[in-house]
């Protein structure tokens, strides 16, 4: 079974930026498409982006235009760039292939407040 690890969360004001990282602990990383989930409380968890094994990019509308998703194959390791960040971007934030084939991390805690 694959492990994801993600890190990065943190405190930021709103319009402020943070980088997430999510670490595989598996090659099989490289073929599938991964993305980012959010889960605040009372909510179920959602879809945020997604990228593709050839590199191509989907987001929630919600976060277009200011988070970016990457992918390093090599290193197995998936990113979200998270730039003019507000309020209601605070979340746990997670990764995971698309189809949510694998067992969740523990996620990365995003807080957004002034």
């Amino acid at each position: 079974q694959v492990q994801l690890v993600e890190s990065g969360g943190s405190l930021v004001q709103p319009g402020g930026s943070l980088r997430l990282s999510c670490a595989a602990s598996s090659s099989i990383f490289r073929i599938y498409t991964m993305a980012w989930y959010r889960r605040t409380p009372g909510k179920e968890r959602e879809l945020v982006a997604s990228i593709s094994t050839i590199d191509t990019p989907d987001y929630a509308d919600f976060v277009k235009g200011r988070f970016t998703i990457s992918r390093d194959n090599a290193k197995t390791t998936l990113y979200l760039q998270m730039d003019n960040l507000k309020v209601e971007d605070t979340a746990v934030y997670f990764c995971n292939t698309k189809g949510e084939n694998w067992y969740w991390g523990q996620g990365t805690q995003v807080t957004v407040s002034s």
